[in-house]
């Protein structure tokens, strides 16, 4: 059986448009900081790591993956209690591995969108919680029930949320 080698070349690229660029990260914020206020179960959802997965994704570039999620992440912090940074290099750290994962394998199937927002949801709590824990000294408690239950919601509300997200990209 060949191997065969998908390169820089072959991989589909996307953009989108400013207003979408921006309009898509700020409605994710707003639902995120107002949603779980009115609707309790929403707290196990992280709409902005949604947005910063599918944005590097769809981008493939690992700049642009960085700058998405720490951008995201500064405005997430601006709307906690907590200190500014913690959301913002967590979202970077994840928008970079998206963004560089998604050169590598196919992620526009359902499963394959599915596992890597698995992934990638333990890696940012992983980071939030060292993060706040080691350097800003929060007090967190790491509960494994409840991080793999909110990463399993939260990719499964990825496929979906994705899916429909997929009708804003443009073709490089």
């Amino acid at each position: 059986m060949p191997i065969t080698y998908t390169s820089q070349e072959q991989v589909e690229v996307y953009r989108f448009s400013i207003p979408v660029a921006i309009a898509i990260p700020l409605v994710a914020l707003f639902l995120q900081a107002f949603l779980p206020l009115r609707i309790g179960f929403f707290s196990w959802f992280d709409l902005p790591l949604l947005v910063v997965i599918f944005f590097a994704l769809a981008r493939r570039s690992p700049v642009t993956g960085l700058l998405t999620g720490a951008a995201i992440g500064i405005l997430q912090d601006a709307l906690t209690h907590h200190p500014i940074g913690v959301f913002g290099i967590a979202k970077t750290v994840v928008g970079y591995g998206a963004s560089s994962l998604g050169v590598k394998i196919d992620v526009e199937n359902a499963a394959s969108r599915f596992l890597v927002t698995l992934f990638f949801y333990i890696v940012h709590e992983g980071a939030y919680f060292l993060i706040a824990r080691v350097l800003v000294g929060l007090t967190l408690r790491w509960s494994w029930q409840h991080e793999l239950g909110s990463a399993v919601a939260n990719a499964a509300l990825a496929v979906a949320l994705f899916a429909l997200l997929d009708w804003f990209k443009q073709r490089t």
